[in-house]
């Protein structure tokens, strides 16, 4: 399946300042797949090593740490020739081994002409845990996500559909009526599947939505068992599951702000920010700050207390709340609650997989609310986002007079265009803006 990162490593291959790559991300995202078929497309050969099935590399790493020792062991343990610029060698779950990630200083600096990419699953969570020496400087860092709407329909095959999509935004020309309808009916698909890539690709294989619930309350069973094994206190266990069991509940309140209360009756900040931190430094969760000031950089002027958090995959979100996939499929009113919720982790989970950096405005009274704001071409652009074709907005409209943005964005399932300083953009084409 065609991904996001596939670009960015073709682009890493050939880019001459080029170091050791670090790919980090949640579980079941994807990455050893994509840098198996990248190596597979770009490479002669791979030389692979797991760190979490073969124990015994540690030992390896333990001994020495310069590619000059590593290496011939290395080639011997794969059973394959390592050569310079043509074998691309991976060391995944890379977390578990704190030398091998301090190796990819040596490689940096002593084996630049040597290709490393590392991947783990919970890489950031690991080394907060423990004394790692992180090579910083001396590697490239990207992070993986679930698969988002773009990757999502060109999984199913419509390829033809996404260049018409990108197209329609570009020129803020609509949509052929057929072709946007298809495009919702995707989208709610989308909402429903969500972009773990074994659920996608068991979808566009069979089209079960029972097989697909099946492997995300699988994916989400991992995620808790990791909450143990990367957590040694027993009471934070318990914060951090059960943080991450009621963000579905969070969303469904008419103020999806992040509320303590929902977690327990008493509970305090002072108790589950650990459990937040944990989660969001897992990849699990995303965590957007209001602006309490609309000036650059937004960083500054976000409100450590006054926060929301959204699921990292959109999937995983309606296994969490066992929502029936008709009662999406179709916009059933039994979800009027949480439909609100809903659309808007959709559009963090779009925005942040484009790089975007989120945050939400809320005036002073407390009374009117822009989903999200982020900065586009060096301007700050408000966002708002409807789950339906209603679009009439009276937060959007005072703070367009408040603060005078070069534009707006409204998400809906209206079809594309600009009027009045408004870019309208369906809900299937946020993939889009970046």
């Amino acid at each position: 399946m065609y991904r996001l990162i596939d670009d960015y490593l073709a682009q890493w291959h050939e880019d001459k300042y080029r170091k050791p790559l670090v790919i980090q991300g949640a579980r079941q995202v994807g990455k050893t797949y994509a840098v198996l078929e990248f190596g597979r497309k770009h490479y002669d050969n791979v030389a692979y090593f797991n760190f979490q099935t073969s124990p015994i590399l540690g030992k390896t790493f333990a001994e020495d740490l310069s590619p000059a020792y590593l290496l011939p062991i290395l080639s011997h343990i794969s059973g394959q020739t390592i050569t310079k610029g043509r074998t691309l060698i991976v060391f995944d779950e890379i977390q578990l081994c704190e030398r091998a990630l301090t190796s990819l200083k040596y490689f940096c600096e002593e084996a630049p002409e040597y290709h490393v990419i590392a991947a783990g699953s919970l890489l950031g969570v690991a080394v907060n845990r423990e004394k790692y020496a992180f090579p910083v400087g001396k590697v490239d860092r990207y992070t993986m996500y679930p698969m988002n709407m773009e990757e999502f329909l060109i999984a199913l095959g419509e390829q033809d559909l996404v260049a018409r999509i990108k197209v329609c935004f570009t020129d803020h020309q609509p949509m052929p009526a057929a072709l946007h309808e298809l495009a919702l009916k995707l989208y709610r698909q989308y909402l429903v599947i969500g972009g773990m890539p074994e659920a996608v690709a068991r979808f566009a294989e069979t089209g079960n939505f029972t097989q697909v619930r099946h492997i995300q309350d699988t994916i989400q069973m991992d995620y808790l068992d990791d909450m143990s094994k990367y957590q040694d206190n027993a009471n934070e266990i318990k914060k951090t599951r059960l943080t991450y069991g009621t963000i579905a509940v969070q969303l469904s309140k008419k103020n999806t702000r992040f509320q303590y209360k929902l977690i327990k009756k008493g509970a305090r900040a002072a108790e589950y920010e650990n459990a937040i931190q944990w989660l969001v430094t897992a990849n699990l969760v995303h965590q957007v700050y209001r602006a309490e000031q609309i000036m650059k950089p937004l960083d500054n002027y976000k409100v450590i207390d006054d926060f929301k958090i959204f699921l990292s995959d959109m999937g995983l979100l309606c296994a969490q709340k066992d929502i029936r996939p008709d009662d999406v499929l179709f916009m059933e009113e039994e979800l009027v609650e949480f439909k609100g919720g809903m659309i808007e982790n959709y559009v963090d989970n779009q925005l942040t997989i484009n790089g975007l950096r989120t945050y939400f405005w809320r005036n002073e009274k407390g009374t009117k609310e822009v989903d999200f704001v982020v900065s586009l071409d060096g301007k700050l652009i408000p966002i708002e986002a409807k789950s339906g074709d209603r679009v009439t907005s009276v937060s959007l409209n005072d703070y367009i007079k408040e603060f005078k943005p070069a534009y707006s964005i409204r998400i809906s399932q209206r079809n594309f265009g600009f009027e009045n300083g408004i870019l309208s953009v369906p809900l299937y084409a946020v993939f889009c803006i970046k």
